[in-house]
């Protein structure tokens, strides 16, 4: 009895020790999206390099996806407990930046895999993808070659999509078809909808869904097959390349001003830029690392369609647009 009462002992000891450390621990609170932080996500990974180089508790608060992160942002204001928002895109950088919470990085970022120059003084990219629609070859046979044809046959595949009011995917395909459609985006919406299943309102519940055939195809990434050749050894999912091109998205993280550990949050930024985190990437967060270069991917992306013509709105016209045709989709979705 005392001898299982000394260890009883010792091990609340080490217990408490340890708490008490943890708690003596700056924390950096990065709000970030739900499939970043989640056991398969980048996060579980991360956190733990990243803590071990700080000495410091990385607290990583998974939200639903990049525009419910920047409307949070936004109701929080100054008083927001993040000192990173990780995981909005170049479709929104415009909006983020208008709000006055966000600091210049002060970092210099010499050079990248991304297709297009990069100087954001407040934003930093640390990964890239292109959006399309995923498809069971097992299930649909003859996948459409171009958005027009998956838009306007009739009797083409069901879709699962998602909300461009809540999702950063559901803002590209808007913003897709947007640019193959331009002012006849609405009329493409009305020809679409009626093979919209749902409209989710982020990717990993449609992807989810899409999984239990629930749709034929869904809004998804040229890079997500990548996961089931990697993870699964399973090639029966392929993304559909499209005649027009595809929309680029580039994720984005951003020290704000509010931060009171403005030092951590740069070694953060500076981390994110870096080796260990880039190799993360490709097999977690299953898109394109924004510094490394192709030759150091998996084999398996070597097997991925090429995007084509990349597709992309300047964030300024995004900002100056999005809420009118957002509101244009609705009133289409409405119906």
């Amino acid at each position: 009895m005392y001898f299982l009462l000394r260890i009883c002992t010792g091990a609340m000891a080490a217990l408490l020790l340890t708490t008490s450390s943890q708690a003596a621990m700056p924390t950096l609170t990065v709000y970030t999206y739900d499939s970043f932080t989640s056991e398969w996500g980048p996060g579980p990974q991360v956190k733990k390099l990243f803590e071990q180089q700080c000495g410091c508790v990385l607290d990583l608060v998974g939200l639903e996806d990049g525009v419910a992160m920047l409307n949070r942002l936004r109701l929080e204001g100054g008083n927001t407990r993040a000192d990173i928002l990780l995981g909005i895109d170049t479709s929104l950088t415009a909006e983020a930046r208008a709000t006055g919470l966000f600091e210049a990085h002060g970092l210099q970022l010499d050079s990248t895999s991304l297709p297009r120059s990069w100087n954001d003084q407040q934003f930093l990219p640390y990964d890239y993808g292109y959006f399309a629609f995923v498809y069971n070859r097992e299930r649909l046979a003859a996948p459409p070659q171009s958005l027009r044809q998956l838009i306007e046959d009739d009797q083409g595949p069901t879709i699962l999509v998602q909300d461009p009011r809540t999702s950063t995917p559901g803002l590209g395909l808007l913003l897709w078809i947007r640019m193959v459609y331009g002012d006849r985006a609405s009329d493409a919406w009305a020809r679409l909808s009626p093979r919209i299943v749902t409209v989710t309102k982020g990717w990993s519940e449609a992807y989810g869904l899409f999984l239990k055939n629930e749709a034929d195809m869904v809004l998804s990434y040229t890079t997500s097959p990548a996961y089931h050749l990697i993870a699964e050894q399973d090639d029966r999912y392929a993304a559909a390349p499209f005649s027009e091109g595809h929309y680029q998205q580039i994720e984005v993280a951003g020290m704000l001003q509010s931060s009171k550990q403005k030092k951590l949050a740069r070694e953060f930024l500076s981390f994110m830029l870096g080796e260990d985190f880039q190799r993360i990437i490709p097999t977690t967060n299953w898109m394109y690392p924004a510094v490394l270069q192709p030759a150091s991917l998996p084999p398996e992306f070597k097997q991925l369609i090429d995007p084509g013509e990349t597709l992309l709105f300047d964030d300024e016209q995004v900002a100056k647009h999005r809420k009118l045709w957002v509101d244009e989709w609705l009133e289409v979705m409405s119906r």
